[in-house]
């Protein structure tokens, strides 16, 4: 019984002692959000270029004025989705009693 209250102990102190090494819950959530924003932000990179790519094969002839337009609808109206996700990001980091006064919080354009 004496030994088993010991080892208890043990493992007790042990944990106490060595809690702050461990990789905590805000650590993991700043990590999650790290690698989110990146993805997010190599998303926006690819869909400018993708915009971009639509206009000049608009200008090059490759696409009527009809299907440029609806392309381009479509690629500006994901752009803009990802640019609110960053901004949900923004806001999220900002805490609750600064994402009303941080300006990237709101409607993003392009």
């Amino acid at each position: 019984m004496t030994a088993a209250l010991l080892a208890v102990t043990f493992v007790a102190a042990v944990a106490f002692v060595t809690r702050p090494l461990w990789p905590g819950r805000a650590g993991v959530l700043q990590e999650r959000d790290a690698l989110r924003r990146a993805d997010l932000e190599a998303a926006k990179a690819a869909k400018y270029r993708e915009i971009l790519d639509a206009g000049l094969d608009h200008d090059t002839g490759k696409l009527s004025d009809e299907d440029w337009r609806a392309i381009d609808r479509r690629l500006r109206a994901e752009a803009v989705e990802i640019l609110h996700a960053l901004d949900g990001l923004d806001a999220a980091a900002a805490g609750p009693e600064r994402a009303d006064d941080d300006p990237r919080a709101t409607t993003a354009t392009l």
